[in-house]
């Protein structure tokens, strides 16, 4: 027996989220991945590299990043 009850492990088991909960949390990390590639545009453009390369890369980027966060089952 531990002091904490009668999990043996260490980390608690993770708790299942709500709709919502899972939503709202989805839709944050959108917003960061909206603000990863802004800060990829400006670093891009500050190095003098062509516009529609800035475009391509930073649209790649997006959609990769969204589908592995979208995808997840664990948010």
């Amino acid at each position: 027996m531990t002091e904490r009850g009668d999990d043996p492990t260490f980390i608690p088991a993770h708790r299942r989220r709500l709709g919502l909960e899972s939503f709202f949390v989805r839709l944050v990390a959108t917003g960061g991945i909206v603000g990863i590639g802004t800060a990829l545009a400006a670093i891009l453009d500050s190095q003098d590299i062509a516009a529609w390369i800035i475009g391509l890369v930073v649209a790649a980027l997006s959609v990769i990043l969204a589908a592995i966060l979208w995808s997840s089952r664990t948010l």
